[in-house]
């Protein structure tokens, strides 16, 4: 299932990673590759905040759905 339908404070397991080559790409160059945890820590209008490797970034709806946990 996409990112966007976790649920806030739940850890999940980054499985893939879609979208064109080089949003693929700009999102591993973030931490979002297969195998890494991640955490919603906070949801507005479609838009997130994850922890990721120590890290807080946030991502429009758009690139969220391309991250499948």
């Amino acid at each position: 299932m996409p990112l966007t339908f976790a649920g806030i404070d739940e850890v999940n397991t980054i499985k893939k990673v879609g979208g064109k080559p080089d949003t693929k790409h700009h999102l591993e160059n973030l931490g979002f590759v297969p195998g890494t945890s991640v955490v919603v820590l906070h949801k507005v209008s479609g838009n997130i905040i994850v922890g990721i490797k120590d890290t807080r970034i946030a991502l429009n709806e758009e690139l969220a759905k391309k991250i499948m946990i």
